[in-house]
């Protein structure tokens, strides 16, 4: 096993950040604002907590 040095050498917080990469690109171009923005705001809420 690695040794864990930052958050960024988690696995959880690498897989989040490709969720985040994703939630973004799916919803880049919807023209529902307000989901757009709830769900781009909970896909940071999940990285921030990992």
């Amino acid at each position: 096993m690695s040794k864990v040095e930052s958050f960024e050498d988690l696995v959880i917080w690498k897989e989040a950040r490709e969720l985040v990469g994703m939630v973004y690109k799916t919803f880049r171009n919807s023209n529902d604002f307000a989901f757009r923005d709830q769900i781009q705001r909970a896909s940071i809420s999940i990285i921030n907590n990992a």
